[in-house]
């Protein structure tokens, strides 16, 4: 299974709007096919482990009859683009399937096993569920809360700001600590930043820094539609502006330069964050990465948006003038360090001369 969860990994990038999936066939303690799913529209990882099989790459004359086959995430029962992996296995013999992890999806749910212990096939579920869990987080998030699964990212200095305060912030951290974003850019289905962040710093929010073969979606939120149209986030095509007021003269510019408009106003005229997450769900997104300024930053852990934190933090000092890392006003009179929000930190490392820290509220 720890090998299986290795293959999934090498769709990291790719599979979005499905899960990384990843399948080993064993058989008299011998690995006789694997495969891991690349995108959607292509084969499972199932098919992709049972075609190795039938072309011998792995082991002389074998077949799968009689094999147990290891997989992150339950075999899929229902016909998608492509047809039931059920069908698949259950017609190559195999005697056992151990699935990592039920699959979330309600179109399957616990359909897949029940359809292989029908055929006589023994099922068991569980083995390296937790880590089955954090490698398609997005995709649990998406098929049981309707919203992906959003980290906000900031780059931070050791006083924690994140911008001069005339808005410049390129570059706190170092091309270490800049690689490390880009590759979270490139496994996330989004980037979402906003208009004050388009205003300041005109990031473009692609992948360059590491390799990709799928740009992700670049969502802009601006309230007002004043997404200048010569921004480098609407270079290419394809930028969605989630925005509150429908301006038809600026839509139409905007429009114009490729971008989609959807308005999602809130009773105090500004983009309702959780519309527009529910929105980016319906749209098959899995996982979001949010690289913001300090008010959005503090609007989206306000309204209980943000399930993690990436920091990067450098080791430079930016005074008391400089802005913060996130604008949350009803704690500036914290009295009681109880009542502090509490991080669960999942991960520390040094990139360069920098810090990185994940963490979830605890």
């Amino acid at each position: 299974m720890a090998q299986a969860l290795r293959l999934a990994r090498r769709g990291l990038n790719t599979t979005t709007p499905n899960p990384r999936v990843g399948c080993v066939l064993v058989r008299e303690g011998n690995v006789i096919g694997e495969g891991w799913h690349v995108r959607a529209g292509e084969p499972h990882a199932e098919i992709h482990a049972l075609a190795k099989v039938d072309a011998g790459h792995t082991v002389r004359d074998a077949t799968a009859r009689g094999a147990t086959a290891y997989v992150t995430l339950e075999p899929c029962s229902h016909q998608g683009r492509t047809p039931p992996c059920t069908d698949a296995l259950i017609a190559a013999g195999v005697s056992r399937v151990v699935a990592a992890m039920i699959d979330p999806n309600p179109r399957v749910a616990g359909q897949g096993l029940t359809l292989l212990r029908a055929a006589g096939i023994v099922v068991e579920s569980g083995l390296l569920e937790a880590e089955a869990r954090e490698l398609n987080i997005g995709f649990i998030s998406r098929m049981t809360r309707g919203r992906p699964w959003l980290r906000l990212k900031v780059a931070t200095s050791l006083d924690g700001k994140t911008a001069l305060s005339n808005g410049v912030s390129q570059w706190i951290t170092g091309s270490d600590a800049r690689r490390d974003a880009h590759a979270w850019r490139a496994r996330s289905c989004a980037v979402l930043t906003g208009i004050g962040t388009v205003k300041d710093d005109n990031p473009r929010l692609t992948v360059r820094e590491v390799p990709c073969t799928r740009q992700p979606l670049r969502v802009v939120i601006d309230s007002r539609l004043e997404t200048p149209p010569t921004a480098a986030v609407l270079e290419g095509g394809g930028t969605l502006i989630a925005c509150a007021v429908n301006d038809a003269a600026r839509r139409l510019v905007l429009e114009a330069k490729g971008a989609e408009i959807v308005v999602l106003p809130n009773a105090s005229g500004k983009v309702e964050l959780t519309g527009l997450l529910a929105e980016l769900g319906r749209r098959g997104i899995n996982e979001v990465l949010t690289e913001a300024g300090t008010q959005l930053n503090g609007s989206l852990l306000r309204e209980g948006c943000v399930d993690e934190l990436l920091i990067y933090q450098a080791p430079i000092l930016m005074g008391d003038a400089a802005r913060g890392m996130f604008g949350l006003a009803e704690l500036t009179d914290l009295a009681d360090l109880d009542a502090a929000p509490r991080l669960q930190v999942l991960e520390r490392r040094c990139l360069g001369v920098d810090y990185f820290m994940r963490a979830r509220l605890a």
